[in-house]
């Protein structure tokens, strides 16, 4: 069989990752998500104002979206469990 009728599956490698925005009225509190993107891509993207100096966030945690077993999980999952453990959730 030729090797074009099945075309190779793109590589995936989700990521759930966690960052502080650096305003000090956020002090405190992390963002978690997940992307199947860069990390560094994925946060700078939800900060669409370029501006000089620092960037206005620091990503503290960027790890695989992949469990032991190999089944993946999402951040709705991290959430969840956070939540289970009695950690609140600060806005939306």
């Amino acid at each position: 069989m030729s090797s074009t009728f099945f075309p190779p599956r793109p590589k995936v490698e989700p990521k759930i990752y966690a960052y502080e925005d650096t305003n000090p009225q956020y002090a405190g509190l992390l963002k978690i998500g997940y992307t199947t993107k860069d990390v560094r891509e994925r946060v700078a993207q939800q900060y669409p104002t370029l501006r000089p100096g620092e960037r206005p966030y620091r990503i503290v945690l960027e790890e695989p979206a992949i469990r032991s077993d190999g089944t993946g999980f999402t951040d709705h999952d991290v959430h969840r469990m956070l939540r289970i453990n009695g950690i609140p959730q600060a806005g939306g």
